[in-house]
């Protein structure tokens, strides 16, 4: 066996002296896995002082270098653990790049995944760790530094417990999750392509107690541009007139609502709307600007909006739906509605419900308690959605539990961590064990 990692803790001589989840000795678990669950559990604080280091490290997306510094620290972690380190370069997306560890062995190909970007940039006024009690506060505590020291943690439990040999696991932290870089089919293709070799894909972003993540709703974008005649508006509806603009959108709107809404699974928000005699909207900005008179029949309207979706199938029938409102003018109007895609549905499947079914099994058997499914409906995309498409199964929500992701007041319950990391670290044996 080879020498174990120690990362500033000497977990040999604690592990006497740590009880394992003391409020319920009852625990289902062979010989091995207690060792791993003990080395999770003497290593609880020295993972709380690494979270620190890493969320003291600005990775706002657009900061390229900053993310790369977080990524050669989570990089040199498993360097430790005796896997390959990679990084690829997203210069050409505008992005700072990924990070690849790689091990393998024996077993059925695990990826592990994670994101190095915060939504905080260089100079937002939350920049660094605290911690009062209970709870930890700082930039991407929850989303998803966290959820990364979760996967470093139980990696490194595996390794001091002599369970780590042989197991096939490759790591992928993307650097752009919160602000993807464009074309998607360039800063996604490596995780797709790692996804494609993996039999299970594992996502770390925040978690809620008691649920995990079998299936995530895709998101895609539509926009619509409408035009009219532009006239003085005492001849608006006049045969010659039409309209207009503003009225044309209006309507397409409203069927929107009308012929779609209550779907289930099925949203389609328009989240900006700029209208009038001159219009300039800036899609990359999410800006614009109107110029109109009330005496003017409005010559053109821009909507810029959302679609969310459980399924591909979904999602295209709504497009042709979509489509077909879009066609039905009014008079004197024009009207043409475009789509791009994002983030792919992570969609329910009964291999899905099985893994949730022997991570639930684990939870139990830590003294942790059932888990069940989330409702798709409550959770945006992310990048298991991705990897969902390609990978025979795949879970999310595995990281630590928190509130007010994305915003100043973020935070994590501290021990959430170590209760992640014990589960993860009892699941990966399991999925992974050889014969």
């Amino acid at each position: 066996m080879r020498k174990a990692i120690h990362f500033g803790v000497a977990w040999l001589a604690a592990i006497a002296a740590t009880p394992l989840c003391a409020e319920n000795p009852q625990l289902q678990l062979s010989a091995e896995e207690t060792a791993i669950a003990r080395a999770a559990e003497a290593n609880a604080e020295d993972a709380i002082g690494f979270l620190e280091t890493t969320v003291n490290i600005n990775s706002g997306t657009m900061n390229h270098k900053g993310v790369r510094a977080v990524g050669d620290v989570y990089g040199a972690a498993f360097k430790e653990l005796g896997f390959e380190i990679a990084w690829i370069d997203q210069a050409g997306v505008n992005r700072g790049g990924h990070l690849v560890a790689r091990r393998k062995g024996a077993s059925k190909n695990l990826l592990l995944i994670g994101h190095l970007d915060t939504v905080f940039p260089v100079d937002s006024p939350v920049q660094t760790f605290k911690r009062d009690g209970d709870t930890i506060t700082g930039p991407g505590v929850n989303d998803m530094k966290g959820g990364n020291a979760v996967v470093v943690y139980a990696l490194k439990a595996l390794d001091e417990a002599g369970a780590l040999d042989g197991k096939s696991i490759t790591v992928f932290f993307t650097g752009d999750e919160e602000k993807t870089g464009k074309p998607i089919s360039v800063s996604r293709k490596y995780l797709i392509d790692e996804a494609k070799k993996a039999d299970i894909a594992l996502n770390f972003e925040g978690g809620r107690k008691g649920l995990a993540v079998t299936s995530r709703r895709g998101a895609s974008g539509w926009r619509l541009t409408t035009t009219g005649r532009r006239r003085h508006s005492s001849g608006i509806f006049r045969e010659d007139v039409g309209a207009g603009a503003v009225f044309e959108a209006s309507r397409i709107l409203a069927a929107f609502y009308d012929e779609l809404s209550g779907e289930e699974y099925l949203t389609f928000n328009p989240g900006v709307i700029v209208g009038g005699t001159d219009v300039n909207y800036d899609p990359e900005a999410n800006d614009g600007a109107a110029f109109g008179k009330t005496n003017v029949v409005a010559q053109k309207v821009v909507v810029d909006g959302g679609l969310r979706f459980i399924s591909e199938e979904q999602k295209e029938e709504a497009r042709t739906r979509m489509r077909a409102i879009v066609d039905r003018n009014l008079p004197h109007t024009d009207a043409e509605i475009t789509f791009t895609d994002a983030y792919p549905a992570m969609s329910p499947t009964a291999e899905n419900a099985a893994l949730l079914s022997v991570y639930s099994s684990v939870s139990e058997d830590l003294g942790f308690g059932p888990v069940e499914a989330n409702d798709p409906a409550r959770r945006g995309a992310a990048d298991i959605s991705f990897a969902a498409p390609h990978t025979p199964q795949s879970m999310d929500g595995l990281g630590v539990t928190g509130e007010g992701a994305h915003t100043p007041e973020e935070s994590m319950d501290a021990a959430s961590l170590k209760d992640a990391t014990l589960r993860t670290a009892i699941l990966i044996h399991r999925l992974l064990e050889v014969d």
